[in-house]
């Protein structure tokens, strides 16, 4: 994702929702948050689109996690390619990367 700046940001999401913009960008103080072309999110990341994970980034950047995700006792995680996943417990998210929890879950109307 990227913001009004052009400023890019990692957003972690339960895989079977989708982030609502618009709290997002409410939660992290930005004007307007929206999701970046594929060839933008690998320059900033590094990582093929697909299997981009929220560890080592070639660009350091904010990470936002859905708080919902850090209640469960361990999460799946893209590890750095496509199909390529690693289990965790969500403490990780905040104590090593510093994730801002947020609730921007897009709800179903």
């Amino acid at each position: 994702m990227e913001d009004e700046k052009a400023q890019p940001l990692i957003v972690l999401m339960h895989g079977d929702c989708e982030v609502s913009t618009k709290n997002l960008a409410r939660q992290a103080g930005r004007k307007r948050i929206q999701p970046c072309t594929p060839e933008v999110a690998q320059r900033h990341s590094g990582y093929q689109v697909g299997g981009t994970s929220p560890f080592g980034t070639r660009r350091a950047m904010p990470v936002f996690v859905e708080a919902s995700i850090l209640d469960m006792p361990d999460i799946l995680l893209n590890g750095g390619r496509r199909g390529y996943l690693i289990g965790i417990d969500p403490k990780v998210l905040t104590e090593l990367l510093k994730a801002t929890p947020v609730t921007v879950k897009l709800e179903d109307d």
